[in-house]
């Protein structure tokens, strides 16, 4: 259902209304009208909110979904996209659990605030920037200690996905932590912002920077039409990783005609055949390399 104005337009104020009305718990700012979120039953399984030591010392909260039995089980950390830990994240961290795996959500952006239910990107902005480069590292740091630290875990089996954000710091975390055994970076920025976007102010490495460096296996996963993304960036990644001789075999994948965010159930740009795709390559690719 599409709400629209009586000149027939389609109001984004009304597409909030209704965010508000039917999935209160997935971020309005990019919430469809005509969204259709995958729901996974959390039956058989043990969600809780958890908290751990992140950088500097901070006990930061974390959502996790696990399997019920007592067996130890492969980890998957879950890094989230710009809105913060709300229903399509967890959601994730649900699907991941009833493939078998403990998959944990830290929450990057508790110290600034919650952005998942605000409307105004310009606000989103200013708590997902208070979250730089250092901190995040030591955070997943914190994310990978705690779980090695639970029998519930394998602790030689430890994976890393994202999504938008949290698939620039996949790529990250696979560089510096020797924890990660594989990882999987959906639609995260790899190179540099231009001069005065977003997200340039802070003097940090990006992707590209670090192909050489690159410890684990990691699976991109990238859209055609990513505008925020180009093309010649992921071909730069690649350049990167080949230059670089890189052993891991670290690959790019890119679904033609789709956008960024293909995965996001909630958002006009979900692509269900990308998204049903790279879920089967995510999963493929996680077993494939010891994370299981």
């Amino acid at each position: 259902m599409r709400l629209l104005t009586p000149e027939g337009n389609f109001d984004p104020t009304r597409r909030s209304i209704a965010a508000s009305l039917f999935f209160a718990g997935y971020a309005p700012a990019a919430l469809s009208a005509c969204a259709s979120p995958v729901t996974t039953t959390a039956e058989g399984l043990i969600e809780a909110d958890v908290a751990f030591d992140g950088a500097g010392g901070y006990r930061l909260p974390g959502f996790v979904a696990r399997p019920s039995d007592r067996a130890a089980h492969g980890a998957i950390i879950v890094v989230n996209e710009i809105f913060g830990i709300h229903d399509y994240i967890k959601d994730v961290c649900r699907r991941f659990a009833r493939e078998g795996y403990v998959a944990l959500a830290p929450d990057y952006f508790d110290r600034a605030g919650d952005p998942a239910p605000l409307t105004d990107f310009a606000a989103i902005r200013t708590i997902v920037a208070t979250a730089n480069h250092e901190q995040v590292m030591g955070d997943t740091q914190g994310a990978l200690r705690w779980l090695a630290a639970q029998r519930f875990v394998k602790d030689d089996a430890i994976g890393i996905t994202g999504f938008c954000w949290g698939g620039t710091v996949v790529w990250m975390a696979a560089a510096q932590f020797p924890e990660v055994k594989a990882g999987v970076a959906w639609y995260g920025r790899l190179v540099r912002p231009q001069p005065g976007s977003w997200g340039a102010q802070e003097e940090r490495p990006w992707p590209y920077d670090v192909g050489a460096l690159i410890r684990a296996p990691v699976l991109g996963l990238y859209a055609e039409n990513d505008r925020g993304i180009p093309l010649d960036s992921v071909e730069a990644m690649r350049a990167s990783l080949s230059a670089a001789d890189n052993p891991t075999n670290s690959q790019i994948i890119v679904y033609p005609g789709a956008q960024h965010g293909f995965h996001a159930d909630y958002r006009d740009s979900y692509n269900a055949e990308a998204a049903a795709d790279g879920w089967a390559r995510c999963l493929a690719w996680f077993r494939e390399h010891g994370v299981r």
